[in-house]
């Protein structure tokens, strides 16, 4: 089933720390894809259904220049492509050597409408596609064209990125931390239990912050913390 709106709100409002903490206990624990970080964080987290991009190592003869000059080339189709509020994910293999994208399919993912793209390579042109109104997620900069190490080859498959299998239509999230993957089917209970989660951890650093210990707060083991974060919620209307 698509992403629901409802769900899609809720979880620009929660972490991908206290997202993850949520599909460890439903016993997912590599669901956050590592070594992947924002180009530069806008503010807003991203969130949408991710539209996949499986990369093979680049063999020299089936991949001159001139490949791009083919309207169905797998990288150009997906950035035409990919449906507007998803995220493009591509599998470069954690390969960053050479580019997954450079700033003008960035760009043409923007003005589409895409909500983000994330890699496990690089992007070349990254000061340019660090200002674009996207979020952008990637391992480092990577110069060269991806013809010289990367080899699209298919669209919207299940794929690996930073080691997290990434199924078309499963849920990508990313904040200034890095990027997890929520199973599709999990969406809605996952952001659900994260709104929760959220109002708790605000709770406690409220708490802390005025000097309370962690200790029967976090976990709220003293029956007094269940009862003074109920009052909290009562008095924030969280």
């Amino acid at each position: 089933m698509p992403l629901a709106p409802a769900t899609r709100d809720r979880l620009k409002t929660v972490s991908t720390a206290t997202l993850c903490t949520a599909l460890f206990k439903r016993g997912l624990r590599n669901q956050f894809i590592q070594d992947v970080r924002p180009l530069r964080h806008k503010g807003e987290t991203m969130v949408g259904e991710a539209y996949t991009l499986r990369t093979i190592p680049a063999r020299e003869d089936l991949n001159p220049i001139t490949v791009f000059q083919d309207r169905a080339h797998p990288q150009r189709r997906a950035v035409e492509e990919c449906p507007p509020g998803a995220v493009l994910v591509i599998d470069s293999r954690k390969d960053a050597r050479a580019a997954s994208a450079g700033s003008i399919l960035v760009t043409r993912l923007m003005v589409r409408g895409v909500a983000g793209i994330v890699t496990d390579g690089g992007f070349r042109d990254s000061p340019e596609i660090a200002d674009l109104a996207i979020p952008a997620y990637h391992h480092r900069p990577a110069a060269p064209t991806n013809l010289t190490v990367h080899q699209p080859l298919d669209i919207n498959v299940p794929i690996g990125c930073g080691d997290v299998p990434v199924w078309p239509g499963d849920v990508v999230v990313g904040d200034a931390e890095g990027v997890v993957v929520i199973p599709a089917h999990l969406a809605d209970a996952i952001a659900d239990e994260a709104v929760e989660m959220t109002a708790f951890e605000d709770f406690v650093t409220e708490k802390v912050r005025e000097g309370r210990s962690i200790l029967g707060l976090y976990p709220p083991t003293d029956e007094q913390s269940r009862l003074d974060f109920a009052a909290w919620r009562a008095a924030t209307g969280r």
